[in-house]
């Protein structure tokens, strides 16, 4: 290998490499004292064995975070039923995994009946996050807000609103599916404050916003817990039946086939 083989870029990508890991004067010396003493080859063996420790890295981390985002792991968009999404709807989603939305604290709102994969895109769009190295929380909303209530009645409540912050995203699922106390409103309503312009959520609903009442219990709160909410959001409507709804629909449909041929036979 002959030193024209070095190129200021290969240094560029060392040295980027060695300050990500925290060793800044191996990144300011290494390239500089090898292309000094004439062995300007050497870096090309060393650049190598850097790139194989970035993607062992790298891959380390993704399954730290996987494990830690407790997303349902067979909720990705390699087994989502294209046919079953509306197409405007999985475009969107599509877009959205580049992560641009959480570099700006961004929201993606979720809407659509019970059964129409508001879920299974939610946790699709996590997936991918976590593939890029984002750090995400998938949770069932009912179950995250047991946790705070039970932190606030420990006086623990900003301590646990402060253990979320490392997510980089939160993803409540079905938001409006139980109904909420008044406690319960509250708490959820402090998250949504705390996370408001510094780190995203994912929500998904059945209740478009004109029943959110049901959820925040007044009008003032309902309106507030909005305004954070969409101030910067994606919004989603998936219109379409529900796809049990269907299949359920076709099975009535070929047992009254097979009836009315059993009795015309």
């Amino acid at each position: 290998m002959s030193a024209a083989s070095y190129t200021p870029e290969m240094g560029e990508r060392i040295g980027a490499l060695l300050s990500e890991w925290k060793l800044p004067m191996v990144a300011a010396e290494l390239g500089r004292r090898l292309v000094a003493g004439g062995h300007s080859e050497a870096l090309l063996v060393v650049a190598e064995v850097m790139e194989l420790e970035a993607a062992g890295r790298k891959e380390r981390r993704v399954e730290r975070l996987r494990r830690a985002s407790k997303l349902p792991p067979g909720k990705t968009f390699a087994t989502l039923d294209e046919a079953r999404v509306p197409r405007t709807a999985l475009l969107r989603v599509q877009e959205l995994s580049r992560g641009d939305f959480v570099e700006q604290a961004n929201n993606v709102l979720l809407f659509g009946l019970p059964g129409v994969g508001k879920s299974h895109l939610a946790c699709a769009l996590g997936h991918s996050l976590v593939e890029a190295g984002r750090s995400v929380l998938f949770t069932p909303t009912y179950q995250l807000v047991q946790q705070l209530l039970v932190a606030r009645r420990d006086l623990s409540l900003p301590r646990a609103l402060r253990a979320l912050d490392v997510f980089d995203v939160v993803i409540l699922d079905d938001l409006g599916y139980v109904q909420q106390t008044a406690e319960e409103a509250e708490v959820l309503f402090t998250l949504m404050a705390e996370r408001y312009e510094r780190r995203s959520l994912i929500i998904t609903s059945n209740l478009v916003f004109s029943e959110w009442d049901r959820i925040f219990k007044t009008p003032m709160a309902t309106a507030a817990a909005i305004d954070r909410l969409v101030h910067h959001a994606a919004i989603i409507e998936i219109d379409r039946e529900s796809v049990r709804a269907e299949e359920a629909k076709k099975r009535n449909e070929a047992r009254k086939r097979k009836k009315d041929e059993d009795g015309s036979a």
